[in-house]
């Protein structure tokens, strides 16, 4: 059964893979679509197809998620399996929780978390590397967003003080390419940093059933599955997560947008190379926040942001307790039937938050509209394209009043 439990593990990690392409979207694009440098459906298909190139760019963030979190000196595989599976569905679930409500949380701290609430569960607290969770991904994750921030503030600083006798027109026109060009880039950034997370999850998988030792290669058939995995996340477009990074937080200029996309990328291109599994949507957050911040005649909503930064805190527990509560669920099984319990409560459960979201669409049409109140601001968008609608169609459905004929002495006639 080792064998069938593999299998399920490695189904599920693309899945997660899947949900950190179209979640993470917005990191790299919402600014161009915000500010109408690119038009949502050609922006996520640009974006798939750098993610899908990024990919192949690197495996040091793998290596670190892969023998840096767990302790797998004493474990048994099937456990082993196990404990990654619960962590992934801590994740996804996570991912599609924090979607349903356009928060742009972080998958890579959901997958840290899942794993770590996973791991407690089986092994007890000596089962998880707290010297690499503390120097690769908590103390990163508290300074990724401000050196982001003051990054995006200088830049978007110096270009407006350069640039600032331009007309807007001129404006859009003069940054449309350098922000098309630095949303390029972090889509780039992204699928080398994020697809890596996934490889490293199947390669500690891998290791456990026996597959490869821990000192081997990435088998390429593991990058091409997850570099393929992350770009078709990423073209079917995190619409509702793309709406709040780019119209919820500030409403983003050119300037701000190039500004933002530029320091986003060099962060998250330099992290990759020194193998520091950095969020990045942190990054891409904080950068759009330090670009608004920039601007006197610019409004950060910071109602908006509190909402992020909430869920920013509660990602690693609230992925981790979803995670041990699954790992505790396999334990009534044997290990196999206990995977596949596991397998359909997540299927189930991302179906339910998935036909929700379909009472309140965001799509490619409305993903760039002016951003209202958060309660039910996609419902009076609705409302608003249905009014338009009605009175284009009120004047033609109307009936016409019949002029009355009059005669010869120019009296109505009777009936």
């Amino acid at each position: 059964m080792e064998l069938a439990i593999l299998v399920i593990v490695v189904i599920v990690a693309l899945a997660f893979d899947f949900t950190n392409g179209f979640h993470d979207t917005a990191n790299a694009m919402a600014p161009s679509v915000a500010t109408g440098a690119l038009k949502p459906k050609p922006a996520v298909a640009l974006s798939a197809s750098l993610n899908l190139v990024g990919a192949f760019l690197s495996i040091e963030v793998a290596r670190t998620v892969g023998s840096g979190i767990v302790d797998l000196t004493g474990v048994d595989g099937e456990q082993l399996m196990l404990i990654v599976l619960c962590g992934l569905t801590g994740a996804i679930v996570w991912n599609v929780l924090t979607w349903l409500f356009g928060l742009p949380s972080s998958s890579s701290h959901a997958l840290f978390g899942g794993l770590i609430g996973a791991t407690i569960a089986a092994l007890g607290l000596s089962g998880v590397l707290w010297g690499g969770v503390s120097q690769k991904i908590l103390i990163p994750a508290l300074f990724a967003p401000v050196i982001a921030g003051f990054v995006a503030f200088i830049g978007t600083w110096l270009v407006h003080r350069v640039t600032r006798n331009i007309s807007e027109r001129a404006e859009k026109r003069s940054f449309r390419w350098g922000q098309i060009g630095a949303a390029s880039l972090m889509s780039l950034a992204h699928g080398t940093n994020d697809a890596q997370k996934t490889m490293g999850v199947i390669f500690l998988a891998l290791v456990a059933h026996g597959t490869i030792d821990p000192d081997a290669d990435m088998p390429l058939w593991v990058r091409v599955t997850c570099a393929l995995a992350i770009a078709a996340g990423t073209y079917m477009g995190g619409w509702r997560v793309i709406r709040t990074l780019g119209k919820g937080i500030v409403d983003i200029s050119p300037r701000q947008g190039m500004s933002a996309d530029f320091s986003s990328a060099s962060i998250i291109l330099t992290s990759s190379h020194l193998g520091l599994p950095l969020s990045t949507t942190h990054v891409a957050s904080g950068s759009v926040i330090g670009s608004g911040l920039a601007r006197d005649d610019v409004k950060v909503r910071w109602s908006v942001a509190r909402r992020m930064l909430i869920a920013w805190i509660i990602t690693l527990p609230a992925a981790g307790a979803v995670g041990a509560a699954c790992l505790l669920l396999t334990n009534l099984f044997d290990h196999f039937w206990g995977a596949v319990v596991v397998t359909t409560i997540l299927v189930v459960a991302c179906t339910a938050m998935w036909l929700r979201s379909r009472l309140d669409p965001v799509g490619h049409h409305n993903v760039a509209d002016d951003w209202e109140a958060p309660k039910g601001e996609h419902k009076r968008t609705i409302d608003r394209e249905l009014s338009a609608v009605a009175s284009h169609i009120a004047p033609i459905s109307r009936p016409r009043k019949r002029k009355k004929k009059r005669g010869k002495n120019g009296r109505k006639r009777g009936k």
